[in-house]
């Protein structure tokens, strides 16, 4: 898979600008090559971190490159059970409760009601199938500030959203879930992508709420528990304006 990102901002004054759009290190992907191109000086971390940072004035401009060998299978987690929690690994607990952008805790009577007669993989499915049939997807509906409460209210949103009310409902089944942003192949429009990722037999598991895409299509870039922590730009100490962005995602 090949991945191609051109961001270009204006920026209003002197400001710290972290992004989050290089590949991840991840089980079932292996990153190739990868390239960083900016007319300013980006420092780039180690891996396995995937942060970059840039000091900017008055404009930034930025490319990323990658080649990933994505060799993710497309597993049916219908079979799958959850873990007792007494036996959760202890960095997956934070996954558990809620978060900025999922209240899970308003959700527990209502996943119970609608998602109470199944278990584990079955319950996941049952709940993204909930989400698809009742969510509309509609570009321009929702905003930084949006919850997955909002989403549930309003029915309509963008993957962001798609993904936090998924998140928020498996949560609310004591189930853990996080966040993934990646480079889906089928995303249309092309775009960063937002996901969900839940905790079943001992592993993670993709799932794409909108369902444009497939596990065996997508490159993970980074994983949080909702979309306060995976932000592919993040301004400090200044405001940005969008001149130029886009995303291009291939196979090869």
């Amino acid at each position: 898979m090949s991945v191609s990102v051109d961001l270009v901002y204006d920026v209003a004054q002197a400001a710290d600008i972290m992004l989050q759009v290089g590949i991840g290190e991840f089980d079932r992907q292996t990153l190739v090559d990868h390239s960083y191109y900016s007319d300013t000086q980006l420092m780039i971390r180690d891996a396995p971190s995937n942060l970059v940072w840039a000091q900017v004035q008055q404009s930034f401009s930025c490319r990323y490159t990658a080649l990933i060998d994505v060799t993710r299978p497309n597993a049916d987690i219908q079979p799958l059970p959850t873990m007792a929690l007494r036996d959760l690994p202890e960095e997956v607990m934070p996954y558990l409760v809620p978060s900025r952008y999922c209240p899970s805790d308003q959700f527990q009577k209502f996943a119970e009601d609608k998602f109470g007669a199944s278990s584990g993989g079955q319950r996941v499915l049952d709940i993204l199938a909930w989400v698809r049939n009742n969510l509309t997807y509609m570009i321009g509906t929702s905003n930084a500030q949006t919850t997955a409460l909002d989403t549930f209210i309003a029915r309509q949103g963008v993957c962001r959203d798609f993904a936090h009310l998924v998140i928020t409902l498996v949560r609310a089944s004591t189930i853990p879930a996080r966040m993934v942003s990646g480079y889906g192949l089928g995303v249309k429009p092309q775009d960063f992508h937002a996901l969900a990722e839940v905790y079943l037999d001992g592993a993670w598991h993709l799932i794409d709420a909108t369902g444009m895409t497939e596990p065996n299509g997508i490159a993970k870039v980074s994983a949080g528990r909702d979309a306060a922590d995976i932000a592919f730009m993040t301004i400090y100490g200044g405001a940005a304006s969008l001149v130029n962005q886009s995303v291009m995602v291939s196979e090869v």
